[in-house]
Formats: structure tokens, C-alpha cells, sequence
């Protein structure tokens, strides 16, 4: 699936039917190249989430046509028979929240996806503990989520969407509750992972800080989506 990154072509979400109907997005066009990333941004109620989800397959569009990779996962319907193995293999997320498991140690946490699906444990690990050596958190490998700091926990919730290597990344609100130097070396790290592991990544942001680093940015209003160039400024 590595090579196109994800491409969004008149999706549709309603709600409801009839009267009571309401079309949450209207006519949403996006791409996002490997290697990418992107900004989403809106005011609240312009449709981020419902469009969140409807990328993260966790809800149905109503129409309207996405390609991930090199497959066409949805065209007016889902083309893919298991959405769970979709959201497992495909799709890394990326939460303001880290969502570690608390009982889990640090390696585990990130090794955990990749076991369900399928890969030896030892061979999880080893992937795991390249992804916290990449985000410089390996000395963190056998600690407990409780004993991270904000900035060390959100780093392994990077490596843990990373550790499955999807072509797309979901981040949703990233930094919102870290400093503007933490918040900066997240961003940092988005763009450097999306590089190195050619992923196409969507940040959906309200945080002013990061907002001028996106070389491109999509502006939801009203449930459609206007492309404009971005600053691009460095992270410094």
C-alpha cells in the first residue's frame, strides 16, 4: 500500500433521514502524498470529527470514494471486508490523550498491535524498541506509562500508530495539551517519521503554534474542504 498516500474524492456524511437529516460533510476532496503533512483545520462543528472517523473507518460515509495506497477502500460502500484489520494494519492514530495502557510497559505498548495481528512477540519488540530508539524514548523501553512524562508519553503514542507502518496517520489534536517547545518537538517528529517511513499524515489541529509549520492546509467549513498553501516555517 505504500507509494500514494490517501486520496479523498467527494465524500459525504448524513445524518439522519428525511426532514431530520443532516449532512455533517458535503463534498470533501483531499490528498495527502506519502511523506506528507498536512493540516485540518475548523471551527467546532464544521465536520473535523465526523470527517476523522469517516478516514478512520470508524463511521460510514454516505458517499464518495477513498484510496489508500493502491486500494480503493470505499466507494459509496465499503470495499473492505474487515474494517477492524483496516483500523489495525492501515490507519495509525494519534490522540491529544496517549491512551497508553497503564499496565502494559512501554515496549509492550507499542508492540501490542503488531502482536494481534499476527507477529511473533520477540519480532514486535524489536520493532517497537527501533521506533522508541527513532523518537529517543529507548531509555523509557521498560517503564510504566505512569512514570513518562506529557512529552515521553505522547512520543510513544507516536511510535505506537507508527509501529504497524500504515500509510496513513490519523493525529487529532496532537499537541493541544503541551508547551509550545514540547508541542513544536511533536511536530517535529510527525514530519520526521512521515519522511522516513514515507506515511501520509493528517494533523487535526486547533493549536496555533504548529499551524504555520504545514507546507499545505485544508480549511473545513460547513462540511467542504478548501485547500490552501501553508507558511511551511521551520520548527524552530
Amino acid at each position: 500500500m505504500a507509494g500514494k498516500g490517501i486520496h479523498i474524492e467527494g465524500l459525504s456524511k448524513r445524518y439522519g433521514e428525511g426532514d431530520t437529516a443532516v449532512l455533517a460533510l458535503k463534498d470533501v476532496n483531499m490528498h495527502v502524498a506519502p511523506g506528507e503533512v498536512v493540516g485540518l483545520i475548523g471551527p467546532s462543528g464544521s465536520g473535523k470529527s465526523t470527517l476523522l472517523k469517516c478516514l478512520g473507518a470508524v463511521i460510514d460515509p454516505t458517499a464518495g470514494r477513498m484510496v489508500l495506497g493502491d486500494e480503493v477502500i470505499f466507494d459509496d460502500a465499503w470495499k473492505v471486508r474487515d474494517l477492524r484489520a483496516l483500523r489495525r494494519d492501515k490507519i495509525g492514530f494519534v490522540f491529544q490523550a496517549p491512551y497508553l495502557i497503564p499496565f502494559l510497559d512501554v515496549t509492550d505498548n507499542v508492540a501490542l498491535l503488531p502482536m494481534l495481528a499476527g507477529m511473533p512477540n520477540n519480532e514486535a519488540r524489536t520493532r517497537a524498541l527501533e521506533l522508541l530508539t527513532a523518537l529517543d524514548v529507548q531509555h523509557r523501553a521498560k517503564a510504566m506509562p505512569s512514570q513518562l512524562s506529557g512529552g515521553e508519553q505522547q512520543r510513544v503514542a507516536i511510535a505506537r500508530g507508527l509501529v504497524n507502518r500504515p500509510p496513513v496517520i490519523l493525529a487529532d489534536e496532537p499537541t493541544a495539551p503541551l508547551d509550545s517547545a514540547r508541542a513544536m518537538a511533536v511536530i517535529r517528529i510527525l514530519n520526521d517519521m512521515a519522511q522516513r517511513f514515507q506515511t501520509a499524515v493528517i494533523v487535526v489541529t486547533h493549536d496555533e503554534k504548529i499551524i504555520p509549520t504545514f507546507k499545505r492546509i485544508y480549511h473545513i467549513r460547513d462540511g467542504i474542504t478548501h485547500e490552501e498553501a501553508g507558511e511551511g516555517r521551520s520548527f524552530d
